[in-house]
């Protein structure tokens, strides 16, 4: 690699040139800075055939076939577990927080799920588990036939060989993912540009199918294996209202 080394009478030239082009550039006022946002890694999985179709926008989670009754029955029954990598409410820091939300979109979500929870980690404060709440009604903007909130301890690891999360040691539930065999030269596939439900954006869902997917607390537990499955780093944040005269928002 070569190296430059400017003299100080060419550097003092460079210095007053942008100095002389920035007192002659209009001024522009600051964009206004929002009151919060997050930015988590999800490890997520549900009762989908890999890739879950809901994330496709058709409205109607994957048929699943009761061998017993015959019937068919559509729902999407999940575990999405975050792990705050940074994140603010105000003067309220998120930074490594975890929560867990788990739930049933029903037959057809775009009308409303069938139920829905958020379990907040006991280490959480009261002001931290607020400010989760009001983001989260921003990223899972639902209507839900029923919703609750509670506590426990939350586990979250991950690695190149996958992903494994625990709520009260597994007592209320447990994702665990694996790194698939199907990806191109022992490579984990990453689906991009594919919306994440509320997210202003999303690093590409990395897939990994679940060895088990469950949430095994409140009255309706449930439990999948070798079901729908991957990873996911999304961005979140208020959008302040825009300027009078301008366009934009949230």
């Amino acid at each position: 690699m070569k190296r430059f080394t400017l003299s100080l009478a060419v550097l003092s030239a460079l210095t007053m040139a942008v100095v002389a082009l920035a007192a002659d550039a209009p001024s522009k006022a600051a964009a206004p800075a929002g009151e919060w946002s997050l930015d988590g890694t999800i490890i997520e999985a549900c009762s989908c055939p890999m890739f879950c179709t809901c994330y496709f926008g058709a409205g109607h989670p994957a048929a699943h076939h009761d061998m017993t009754t015959h019937a068919e029955e559509h729902f999407c029954r999940f575990n999405n577990v975050y792990r705050v990598n940074h994140g603010h409410f105000k003067n309220v820091k998120l930074d490594g927080v975890k929560f867990w939300v788990a739930g049933d979109l029903g037959g057809e979500f775009a009308k409303g799920g069938e139920w829905g929870t958020l379990v907040f980690d006991k280490a959480m404060t009261k002001e931290q588990r607020d400010a989760i709440g009001t983001m989260m009604g921003k990223m899972y903007p639902l209507k839900w036939g029923s919703f609750s909130t509670g506590e426990g301890d939350i586990a979250w690891t991950a690695d190149a060989k996958g992903a494994h999360a625990t709520l009260d040691g597994g007592k209320g539930g447990e994702v665990a993912l694996e790194k698939p065999a199907f990806g191109n030269q022992g490579k984990t596939p990453v689906i991009k540009d594919l919306q994440y439900w509320g997210s202003d954006s999303n690093d590409g869902f990395v897939l990994m199918p679940n060895s088990v997917e469950a949430f095994r607390g409140g009255d309706k537990p449930f439990e999948y294996k070798g079901t729908n499955g991957f990873m996911i780093t999304v961005h979140l944040a208020d959008h302040p209202a825009p300027a009078e005269g301008t366009k934009g928002g949230f």
